[in-house]
């Protein structure tokens, strides 16, 4: 597969809350760049295509926008 992206990610374990039209799903960040990431969900079906990343441990909320949809993971690049 080749490797389209413009920083290396790397792997780490963090929870997270994406947040939504004032709803919000718990996930878990699997690995992590300055420019996206990738997240573990129960389920991606009712993920908007935009939404608001918390991630607990940085206390940062990042805005997202999913680029690809696994069966329960979804990558998400920021701005």
């Amino acid at each position: 597969m080749d490797e389209r992206r413009d920083k290396a990610r790397h792997r780490v374990l963090k929870a997270g809350t994406i947040e939504f039209g004032g709803g919000a799903i718990d996930c878990t960040v699997r690995n992590l760049s300055d420019t996206g990431a990738a997240l573990d969900v129960t389920s991606p079906v009712g993920i908007p295509d935009r939404f608001t990343l918390f991630v607990h441990a940085d206390g940062k909320h990042l805005s997202c926008t999913v680029v690809w949809r696994k069966e329960k993971r979804i990558g998400v690049r920021f701005g």
